[in-house]
């Protein structure tokens, strides 16, 4: 029989600690997410925990109401990896000092390893890490050693090799750190052994939906992104023609999407209803232009269209597409920071009827597209591009209007026609126009012109949870600023946002 080692993961309220446990289970072992009142005592009594990961938060060490660990952690004779806030954590409470920097460290920076312990085993001596700090560990506890620097940061890496305990202060489980894996193997080299079970996803999920739902009957939202469209089919295999699948045609969805939903889920046996509820949301949306308001608004509308729908099927519950990286970014860990509200998470109003059922909550989206794969949906689902719930809604910077939301459709058909022309679309997480709220001035057919200026942003990742801008070769790029400014009137100028993720998010709203 497959054996699995326990790893405990303490949540700190970043947006990484569910990333680590899923690394972690990559790797062969059995992860466990804990708070942060999970003693020494509680993890005697879990017996088998091998290993601890404390992950990482925005928070400092030094604030009052920051997270703390249990002291008692320390002296369990248990392997121990910090992460970030972690590491800094290790040195705070076993007598170090940290310090805030006087610059933040943001994205890539370049490592240099000094000693080379387990820690840094099969690492090459320089390398690309990811940051995400402001405060810095500035002296090591006693017994341990500084292993790595960067430019910024003095103290990047620190090990005590007799305790097996080790701080890194750079993200070792996102793909953009070039060695991250490798260094995550080494301390799990130092947890101990474990062997792969494998898993029936499909089997797991549908057993799960079918004891969640039983035989009630049950609404989803179907938006043609991966997500929804995993969810529906997925709820659909458990519960049958119990599913009534919507697409609601917001207003602020791409050019054509209703028709091309149609067409790809007839070939589903999936009950579809469509509704038309464009006038109904720019109604709504008249005069608000705080983002999360918005967001709220659209949120509302969405229930509220639900609700409806749900009375006429007599439906009991609501499945979302929601997946791990919504959850995390709405605040729903102890210590989480908000940073935006989805509709399908943060902007639930407090009377609303329908139990929510979200099966794909633990996932993340390269997960999610792998599993769509696996229940026989096409590509041009299972490859497409990330479509925010609230639509072109938070793409557009202001007050939405018709206008504006007609402007962003027909410049978001441009940038998605020249991509695919150029070979790049599947290559890239997702591409869009952002539509600022302000005039530049342009000159057009020798007339002086004030229109709208367009942002156009395009990133690459694999999880959400960071990402890249994308090097849009310059022709592409060219082609594209001179259609949306030729083919959409209302614009003049279009620039391109080269910012990652962090410091930056991915939407602007």
């Amino acid at each position: 029989m497959d054996t699995h080692t326990k790893v405990l993961i303490y949540d700190f309220g970043g947006q990484y600690a569910h990333l680590i446990s899923r690394r972690v289970r990559e790797l062969g072992y059995e992860p466990k997410i804990v708070g942060t009142s999970f003693t020494a005592e509680d993890m005697a009594r879990e017996g088998g925990v091998a290993g601890i990961v404390l992950s990482g938060g925005a928070r400092s060490v030094y604030e009052r109401t920051a997270p703390r660990v249990d002291p008692g952690i320390f002296d369990a004779n248990i392997p121990i990896l910090g992460v970030c806030y972690g590491h800094q954590l290790i040195a705070h409470m076993l007598g170090g000092n940290v310090s805030q920097g006087a610059k933040g460290e943001y994205g890539p920076a370049m490592l240099t390893v000094g000693k080379v312990l387990l820690q840094f085993s099969g690492i090459t001596k320089k390398s690309l890490v990811w940051m995400n700090h402001r405060d810095t560990v500035t002296v090591v506890p006693k017994g341990f050693s500084i292993t790595a620097a960067t430019p910024l940061t003095p103290v990047a890496a620190f090990a005590h090799a007799a305790r097996r305990i080790w701080g890194v202060q750079f993200h070792p489980e996102v793909t953009h750190t070039e060695y991250g894996t490798r260094l995550l193997k080494n301390f799990l080299r130092a947890v101990g052994g474990a062997t792969h079970q494998k898993r029936d996803i499909v089997g797991e999920c549908i057993d799960e939906a079918r004891r969640t739902i039983g035989g009630r009957r049950t609404i989803v939202g179907l938006s043609g992104g991966v997500d929804s469209s995993v969810a529906a089919i997925l709820v659909a295999r458990a519960i049958g023609r119990n599913l009534l699948a919507v697409f609601v045609d917001t207003g602020l969805m791409r050019i054509g999407e209703a028709r091309e939903i149609r067409k790809t889920f007839s070939a589903f046996p999936l009950r579809l209803r469509i509704i038309h509820a464009g006038s109904r949301y720019f109604k709504a949306l008249k005069g608000v232009t705080d983002p999360e308001k918005k967001r709220k608004v659209i949120g509302k509308i969405f229930i509220d269209i639900f609700n409806e729908e749900a009375k006429k099927f007599r439906a009991d519950v609501l499945v979302q597409g929601t997946i791990y990286s919504d959850r995390i970014e709405s605040g729903l860990t102890e210590h989480s920071s908000r940073i935006k509200s989805h509709h399908n998470v943060g902007g639930l109003p407090k009377n609303m009827k329908l139990e929510v059922y979200e099966p794909l909550r633990n996932m993340y989206k390269d997960e999610v597209r792998a599993l769509g794969r696996m229940l026989g949906l096409p590509d041009a689902i299972t490859a497409r591009q990330v479509f925010p719930g609230p639509g072109f809604g938070v793409r557009i910077l202001g007050e939405v209007t018709a206008e504006k939301a007609s402007i962003v459709q027909r410049a978001d058909g441009i940038i998605q026609e020249e991509l695919q022309k150029a070979g790049l679309l599947r290559r890239i997480w997702m591409a869009f126009p952002v539509l600022l709220p302000i005039r530049s001035v342009g000159v057009q057919g020798d007339e002086r012109t004030y229109k709208y200026p367009l942002v156009l942003r395009v990133v690459e990742s694999r999880d959400a949870m960071t990402a890249n801008f994308f090097r849009v070769p310059y022709p592409v790029m060219e082609k594209i600023s001179t259609r949306i400014t030729n083919e959409v009137r209302e614009v003049n100028r279009v620039v391109y946002d080269v910012s990652n993720k962090p410091p930056a998010t991915m939407e602007w709203e």
